[in-house]
């Protein structure tokens, strides 16, 4: 493994410019014909043919739509989905990034709360994932735009917008206030249903200079090996946009769900740095054979928390340190992340620069609190459902993580669980994702997921639901008294399942597994 240097000085680029000036700025400082991305067919685009596409599909897009309009962007990660997204933006529009593995309810919702009438997306995405039912449920809300019949039918002012646009932006595009909405994401949905997140076009742009800044990039050498979703905020941002804007090769895998072509193709790309969250990456580390890894200086891991049998795992067979972080899609998303400075195995690392955070008390729990945060990267609001197209403002730019955190002395943070995920049991909190880790420390070839249900007697009880055969709760039980955990932490009946729903971001579909365990404790 190449060793990991310390990182860059380097001095943030200013924030106050919208994300498709910034591609701009990207391209005319590295050279339009440097190579920003490589598709999962191994297709290298430069950035001029980037920027071309997107001028060009942008300028048949505004004959399809009105100027700040939200337009729908679903496509597997990948050239299509950078070009379609960049596209909405040279067109003036807002994309709104859609979920296509929420279900069709979810993503109606989803597409009310942005008010969305149109969605791109393509012919042979639909055909190669099977999604024919779901755009058939889809094209009752909004017109489906397939961009190989947009390519078909460029007219000549749609091509010369393509041809002279990287050599002429500015004829063609007219930069729009880097302080408004500059794309929509939105929450998964476990919680009900799902909200759009407003992210402005400094958000993201301070996000990725916060990021550029913390873990350091070398532009000559680093490349970026993205297999993570974009419409998911950390695969959009940190696996898409941060490498094009700063100059890094980005290379990106349609899937996080193929271990073995992903080992392989980190091994034929040469990528320096991986994007992935605990599940997958313990997934490509088992599957990957000896050397497939080698290149990878830093494995960037968020989303979910990584665990030790992961790290031990990654470390041992491909001699890799992971970085762990934290964020949330309100926070454009990342809030903190250990770097190649400062790597405190167990926690997320440190704030982002430039942001502010406070701990507000939660009743029965001694250390730490619940974590709200403020930062140029901090969203603008959100769009609900039920008031459609309508932003609801943070509070003075705060945003309630929901999560309980502890800061220790180094000004790392500890992640003790969301507030939502922790049970009261004889008038004490109970971390689900202690009872989690304990299962995970005996059996760590295995996925689990601990929920709450009420319990006449104590308030709640915890149930544990594995995919390891033969667990059971007494092994857990003798484990934790070993250990010093306490006997709270043990699951009242454990029951072992096939799989553990996950979402198509890779974290825990935990809405699915409350859903699961109500069925096993009412059965």
């Amino acid at each position: 493994m190449p060793s990991i240097p310390s990182p860059l000085p380097y001095k943030p680029k200013r924030t106050r410019i919208d994300i498709f000036s910034a591609v701009l700025r990207a391209a005319k400082e590295f050279g339009g014909s440097k190579i920003a991305i490589v598709d999962g067919d191994e297709r290298e685009l430069s950035y001029k043919e980037i920027i071309r596409a997107a001028f060009a599909l942008g300028s048949a897009l505004k004959k399809q739509t009105k100027r700040g309009e939200a337009v729908g962007i679903m496509l597997p990660t990948g050239a299509g989905a950078v070009i379609a997204f960049l596209s909405v933006l040279a067109a003036g529009r807002i994309p709104a990034m859609l979920n296509f593995t929420a279900g069709a309810a979810n993503l109606k919702s989803a597409m009310k709360a942005a008010e969305v009438s149109k969605v791109l997306t393509a012919h042979r995405f639909v055909e190669l994932g099977n999604l024919e039912p779901l755009m058939d449920e889809l094209s009752d809300a909004a017109e489906l735009v397939y961009l190989e019949d947009v390519r078909e039918k460029l007219s000549l002012s749609d091509k010369l917008a393509g041809a002279l646009g990287p050599m002429f932006p500015r004829m063609f595009y007219s930069s729009p206030d880097y302080r408004k909405t500059g794309v929509i994401l939105f929450t998964s949905g476990t919680e009900g249903e799902p909200k759009g997140v407003v992210l402005s076009h400094q958000n993201i742009i301070a996000n990725v200079e916060q990021v550029r800044a913390h873990i350091g990039l070398n532009t000559e050498t680093d490349s970026v090996f993205n297999p993570l979703p974009t419409f998911h905020c950390f695969g959009l941002t940190v696996g898409a946009l941060l490498p094009i804007i700063a100059g890094v090769k980005a290379v990106f895998h349609p899937t996080p769900l193929q271990p073995r072509e992903i080992a392989k193709r980190i091994h034929t790309s040469g990528a320096t740095i991986l994007l992935a969250t605990d599940t997958f990456i313990s997934q490509y580390a088992r599957a990957g054979a000896e050397g497939d890894m080698d290149t990878i200086r830093l494995a960037v891991c968020g989303a979910e928390r990584v665990r030790d049998e992961t790290r031990q795992l990654v470390r041992r067979k491909f001699d890799i340190e992971i970085l762990e972080g934290y964020g949330a899609t309100e926070a454009s998303p990342v809030v903190a992340a250990n770097s190649p400075a400062m790597n405190k195995p167990g926690t997320v690392g440190t704030l982002m620069s430039d942001m502010d955070y406070e701990l507000a008390p939660v009743e029965g729990i001694a250390e730490g609190g619940r974590l709200r945060i403020r930062g140029p990267n901090v969203m603008l609001g959100y769009m609900r459902p039920d008031n459609p197209g309508v932003l609801e403002p943070t509070e003075n730019g705060w945003h309630d993580t929901g999560d309980i955190v502890a800061v220790d002395e180094d000004g790392c943070i500890w992640i003790r669980g969301r507030v939502k995920r922790f049970a009261k049991i004889g008038g004490e909190m109970v971390s689900l994702a202690v009872v989690e880790n304990c299962a995970s420390a005996i059996w760590p070839d295995d996925m689990h997921a601990a929920a709450a249900i009420p319990d006449p007697r104590k308030g709640e009880q915890i149930i544990l639901l594995t995919t390891a055969k033969g667990a059971d709760r007494g092994a857990i039980s003798a484990w934790s008294q070993s250990h010093g955990v306490s006997e709270l932490s043990v699951p009242r009946k454990v029951y072992h399942v096939e799989e553990i729903p996950v979402l198509g971001t890779g974290k825990i579909d935990y809405g699915a597994v409350n859903k699961l365990v109500q069925e096993y404790a009412e059965a």
